[in-house]
C-alpha cells in the first residue's frame, strides 16, 4: 500500500505542478465564468467551482506532502553521507535537525562566516589573477 500510494504521489506531484495542468485550470476557470451568465450567476453556479476546487485542494495538499516528505528524508540521507564520507566534517552534524533554533541559528552564523572567509578569499585570488594577468 505504501508502495503504492509513493508512486501515485510522486506522479500527482508532477502532474499537478506541471505546465499542462496550470493551463487545464486556467481553461477551467474561464470556461465556468463564461457559463455565468446561462446559469444566472446562480448561487448553484459558484457552489460548483467552490467545491471542486477545495476538494482538488484538500486531495492536492496530501499528496504533495507526502512528496516533500520524501524528498525531504531523501535529501536528508544523502547529506547524512556527505558528511559521513569527508574525514574534516564534524560527525555530530548528522543529527542537525535535532538541535534547538538557538543552536541551528549559531551554526548557521559560522557557516555564514565561513562563506564570507571564503568569497574573501576567492576575490583575493581573482585580483590576484588579474594583475598577472595585467602584467
Amino acid at each position: 500500500m505504501n508502495d503504492l500510494f509513493r508512486k501515485f504521489a510522486r506522479i500527482a506531484a508532477d502532474v499537478v505542478g506541471s505546465p499542462w495542468a496550470f493551463l487545464a485550470g486556467v481553461v477551467i476557470t474561464i470556461a465556468w465564468a463564461c457559463t455565468g451568465w446561462i446559469f444566472r450567476y446562480s448561487d448553484t453556479w459558484q457552489l460548483v467551482i467552490n467545491t471542486g476546487t477545495s476538494v482538488v485542494t484538500f486531495l492536492v495538499v496530501f499528496l504533495i506532502q507526502s512528496t516533500q516528505n520524501r524528498e525531504a528524508k531523501v535529501m536528508q540521507l544523502k547529506l547524512d553521507e556527505l558528511i559521513r564520507a569527508v574525514r574534516s566534517a564534524r560527525t555530530q552534524l548528522v543529527q542537525m535537525e535535532e538541535l534547538s533554533d538557538a543552536d541551528l541559528d549559531r551554526l548557521k552564523q559560522e557557516f555564514e562566516a565561513h562563506r564570507c572567509r571564503a568569497v574573501g578569499e576567492l576575490e583575493r585570488i581573482e585580483r590576484q589573477r588579474q594583475s598577472r594577468a595585467a602584467d
